[in-house]
Order: structure tokens, then C-alpha cells, then sequence
């Protein structure tokens, strides 16, 4: 078979397959590159070696089997039996649960993590969302300090498993979004900086050197992140994905990276028949990354709205330290901003920042869909001290309201694992790392960044003690049992109610009209024939409708519909759905 590497530095470049050794020679069509043949079939080990230094894992390797150091193994995908006949799933409509396959289930793999998307199925969500699956050193972590970007983390099962889960998913109904990292790569296991110049110190990152996507050399970088983006849509059959904080992908050319990305998305998906889609993790409510390319835009397909989530949490909440001191002076009017307009901070003056933030979006011309709407993330959990959940501080009728607000905004609603039940396990964050000062380096980091916000440094969990992933696995007894299974049964009604209900899946953001009360802490709003009140306070109240027939769709507690007087009496803590006949 034939094996390439772009190493344009080297002088001498040797290909080490299954203990034979072979000189590479130099491409003479595309500089940098070195190429050459060798016997070799699924399975079997290689490595190259620059310059007569070590033997290193090939950067575009599709398997680890024994870890980012060890050596890589070659993969024929064109082996697998795929059994689901899919014609693919679009956001349109879609509800995304984002899961994390390390603790969804105590095993932590992705063959467990597929025997568990029953459960999807019946709570009614469209796409499973992965959190990173590339290799890092270890068994556990987050996944954000990957460094094989076109391989599968072997601890959770290599490339077959994910094949394997995305068939079942697609047999099942489920599209599947798989989060990844193109702004950094981890500080372990990292050996791109030898093949050639694929980070530059023309920028920094809250991670050191940025990727290369502007200086010398950063074509053939931009190459390198373009087809293991096509990759996994194209090899693992995968229908989005999700681009981590794609506001640290500094890059001064003409044609920015990600426009460049999304050409090649929507090309794909011409060539393959299916619609995929990408979806940008961005703090800096730039409606440009979801502008058409046709509109002079990046033509990205959606975007994560945290503001409606600093929005929906302070409001719920309370609280009001870091980021959520802009949404917490009037909590009510800043969650109707972002319900009606989308972002908050639309050119305003951030308080937390300093300065004047975001843009406003053209809601003539952006559709609902393209902001992702959530009260969970694995980030707005995880990132805090103890990786506590919404659960941990909120009666089930706040959570109810929670869940009620998120799945029927104008937006693409997400979830996070567990929530759809309360889970009572925390979420936090944990490491594995095999290099001990590292370890102690994450460890002693970890507890300086939260007691400057007030924590014990024996509040704040060891991310290297197992016990902390451990802490973080679902209970999956926690749904038979109340009250994780009236939430759950609410969730599933809320799903249900949108996928029934056109308005609630209608993409015009100028349709919804909200009411609201700041000091009584109660909320409505209208989505076409739709009406949604949610009353945060913990006594009953009076929430005036209008006139005209209505019929109770869902509640969370028994209410009756309204009167002549066109008011909805609300318990506290309860929401309640409704729609005109």
C-alpha cells in the first residue's frame, strides 16, 4: 500500500512497517511530501522516522491502538458491513443530547454508550451529540487535549466501535454530531511540531501557540484539519459537527478557515446525498459565522447561544458572579431579549468584558434554527468548582420550568446527558495524564482558578483521582425513581409537544412575543398559536393571557385554562404549555 507524510523540514524520512524499514522519497508534484510503498493490510503497525530520530505515529493515523506514543496502525474502512440504510437528518427541527461517552455509562465506551440510545429513542431527541473521541494519553478525560485528529480514542473502542455506534444510532433514527477540536491539540502525546510548522507563534491561545492557519506552511495545515473534518463524515457515516471555541482559530487570510470548511462541508454533502451540517461554539455573537457564503457570510449552519443559557441560568439561579453579572440586574428582560432577538449582547456594553460586545442578528434573515438553545452544557456544568448540576440547587418544578423555557424557544434545542432525569450526579472535571508533572500541573492549576473565586483548595475535586470520574458516571437506577421520573416523563411530554406542534419548530425568531413580570418572577410567551408560562416565583400567580379559547397542552402542575378574564392562574415553581383549537 502506499504511505505518505508531509515533513518539509526533513532531509530524510523512514517508513517503520511491522519490523521492516523502507526510505520514503520525495513527492516531486507536492512539496513537503514524502511517499512510498510497503506490505501492509488492516491492522498492521507503522511509524515514521525524521531524520533518523525516533519512530513517531503518522499525524494523519487513523488508529492508536497503544496511545498517542505508540505506533499507528493502518485501517481499511472500506472492511466495514454498515447495516443502517440512512438518508441522513438536517437541524431543521432537530433536538440535540449531547453525551459524553467516557461516564454516560460506568463501562465508558461507545458500545455501551450505543446500548443505552434506547433511551434517546424514546425521549423523542433527533441527534446524539459526542464530546471528543480522538486519542489522548490515558483512559479518561474530557477529550479536548486530543492529538490523533483522524483517530478514535481506543479505550473507548477505536474506530470500529464508533462505526458500529453511528449504525445503531442510524438504525434507530438517531443523526449523530461528534464534537471537535481544531484550535489546539493537547500538551501530551503531541508530535505534529516535528513533521512541520503546523502551530505558529504569530498568535496565541489560552493554550499556547495557535494552529497555523495564516503563516508559511499553513496551507498544507489547513489541509490537514479540512480532510480529517471530511473524514469522520465521510468514514464514520457522522452528520454534523460541532467546532470547538472556533473564536481561538485565529487565521488573517482572505478566505477564513472555516468558510473554507463549510465549502467543503456543503460539497460533501452534494457528493454523498445526505445533509450535513456544522455547528460553532463561539463567544463572540458574530452573526456572520451563521451568514450564507452567497451573503458574504462563513456559511456555518448554527452556532451555541450561551447568552440565553447566562440568560435562563441567572434567572433561575440567581446567581451573579463572572459572565452572569450582565444578565443578572434584570434577569426577566435579558432572557426575553435573547427569546426575541437571539443575542443579548448585540453590540452593548459587557460589563464583565470591559467593553461592547456582539452584533445584532437580522432575524428577517436568520432563521431559529441556527442558534442551539440549552440550560445545560457539559462546559456550564463541568466548569464549575464542584461540577454541580442545576439539579443540585433547584426544586423539580424550577427544573420542569428550565426544561419548558429551552424546548420551546425559537432556538434548536440541546441537552445534557442526565438531565432529562435530574441526574444527582455532579459532572466534573477529570484528567488521566500519564506524565506526572503535568498531572500535578492541571492539579495545582485547577485549584488556583477557583480559589480566586472564594473555594477551599480542598473544595475543588482532584481531577486526577479516579473517584472523580467515577463521581461523574450516570446512575442509570436514578429514572425509575421519583422525582428523576416525573422530570423525565416531562422532558419526554415537552419533546413530544415539539415535534407536534409546527409553531414551536418555526424557524422566524420575529414570531415570538413575550410578557413578563420581574418582581412576581413570572414569564409567557406566544410561538404562533403557542403559548408557554412558566412562573418562577414560589407563589401562585395570575399571568394574563388574553382573550380567546385556549386548551392546556401540558402542565406541570393541574391548572385550568383561563377564563373571561384571559388570566392563567400558575402555582408556584410550575409551568404550563397551551395552544389555541
Amino acid at each position: 500500500m502506499q504511505f505518505e507524510v508531509w515533513a518539509p523540514q526533513a532531509e530524510r524520512v523512514t517508513l517503520h512497517c511491522e519490523g521492516a524499514t523502507r526510505a520514503l522519497a520525495r513527492d516531486p508534484a507536492r512539496a513537503g511530501w514524502w511517499t512510498g510503498e510497503a506490505e501492509a493490510e488492516h491492522g498492521a503497525r507503522y511509524g515514521f522516522a525524521l531524520d533518523d530520530g525516533p519512530v513517531r505515529p503518522d499525524p494523519r493515523s487513523r488508529r492508536q491502538p497503544d496511545g498517542p506514543d505508540g505506533l499507528s496502525a493502518v485501517v481499511d474502512h472500506g472492511r466495514h458491513e454498515w447495516r443502517a440504510r440512512w438518508a441522513g437528518r438536517g437541524l431543521p427541527g432537530a433536538v440535540l443530547y449531547e453525551l459524553h461517552v467516557g461516564t454516560y455509562t460506568r463501562e465508558g465506551t461507545l458500545d455501551a454508550a450505543a446500548d443505552r440510545l434506547d433511551h434517546l429513542v424514546e425521549l423523542g431527541v433527533t441527534h446524539v451529540q459526542l464530546m471528543p473521541v480522538c486519542p489522548f494519553p490515558g483512559r479518561h478525560g474530557w477529550g479536548y487535549e486530543g492529538v490523533s485528529l483522524w483517530a478514535v480514542h481506543e479505550p473507548y473502542g477505536g474506530p470500529e466501535a464508533l462505526k458500529r455506534f453511528v449504525d445503531r444510532a442510524h438504525g434507530l433514527g438517531l443523526g449523530v454530531v461528534l464534537d471537535v477540536v481544531h484550535n489546539h491539540l493537547g500538551p501530551s502525546g503531541n508530535h505534529l511540531p516535528a513533521f512541520g510548522p503546523y502551530f505558529t507563534d504569530t498568535h496565541r491561545t489560552p493554550w499556547g501557540s495557535a494552529v497555523n492557519l495564516d503563516a508559511p506552511g499553513s496551507d498544507e495545515v489547513r489541509a490537514f484539519l479540512l480532510g480529517s473534518a471530511l473524514a469522520w463524515l465521510r468514514d464514520y457515516r457522522i452528520d454534523g459537527l460541532r467546532l470547538d471555541a472556533v473564536h481561538a482559530l485565529y487565521d488573517t487570510r482572505a478566505c477564513h478557515f472555516l468558510e473554507e470548511l463549510s465549502a467543503a462541508v456543503d460539497g460533501l454533502a452534494g457528493e454523498v446525498g445526505r445533509p450535513l451540517f456544522l455547528i460553532a461554539e463561539s463567544d463572540m455573537n458574530n452573526p456572520r459565522f451563521i451568514t450564507p457564503r452567497a451573503e458574504h457570510g462563513i456559511g456555518l449552519h448554527a452556532q451555541w447561544n450561551d447568552d440565553f443559557h447566562h440568560a435562563l441560568h441567572t434567572t433561575l439561579t440567581g446567581e451573579s458572579q463572572g459572565y452572569y453579572a450582565d444578565f443578572a440586574r434584570e434577569p426577566f428582560a435579558a432572557l426575553t431579549k435573547t427569546l426575541t432577538g437571539g443575542y443579548f449582547h448585540d453590540g452593548t456594553y459587557s460589563g464583565f468584558r470591559g467593553r461592547r460586545h456582539g452584533r445584532p442578528l437580522d432575524r428577517a434573515r436568520v432563521a431559529g434554527h441556527r442558534l442551539l438553545g440549552y440550560s445545560q452544557t457539559h462546559d456550564q456544568v463541568g466548569n464549575r468548582a464542584q461540577g454541580d448540576r442545576l439539579a443540585a440547587h433547584l426544586s423539580p418544578g424550577l427544573l420542569a420550568c428550565a426544561a419548558t423555557l429551552t424546548l420551546t424557544a425559537p432556538f434548536t434545542p440541546m441537552l445534557f446527558m442526565g438531565e432529562e432525569w435530574a441526574a444527582g450526579t455532579p459532572w466534573q472535571f477529570f484528567t488521566d495524564h500519564t506524565d506526572p508533572g503535568l498531572a500535578e500541573a492541571v492539579r495545582q492549576g485547577r485549584r488556583r482558578e477557583f480559589a480566586a473565586h472564594g473555594w477551599a483548595e480542598e473544595e475543588v475535586p482532584d481531577p486526577q483521582d479516579p473517584a472523580t470520574r467515577e463521581r461523574s458516571c450516570l446512575d442509570w437506577s436514578e429514572p425509575e425513581r421519583e422525582p428523576h421520573a416525573r422530570v423525565l416523563a416531562w422532558y419526554r411530554r415537552l419533546v413530544a409537544l415539539r415535534r407536534a406542534q409546527p409553531d414551536l419548530t418555526d424557524p422566524d425568531l420575529a414570531d415570538t412575543k413575550v410578557a413578563y413580570d420581574e418582581e412576581a418572577r413570572w414569564l409567557a410567551f406566544r410561538r404562533g398559536d403557542v403559548r408557554v408560562a412558566v412562573n418562577l416565583g414560589k407563589e401562585p400567580a395570575a399571568i394574563p393571557l388574553g382573550t380567546g379559547r385556549v386548551e392546556v397542552l401540558a402542565a406541570w402542575d393541574p391548572v385550568t385554562a383561563p377564563g373571561a378574564d384571559g388570566l392563567l392562574l400558575v402555582p408556584g415553581e410550575s409551568c404550563v404549555v397551551l395552544a389555541q383549537p
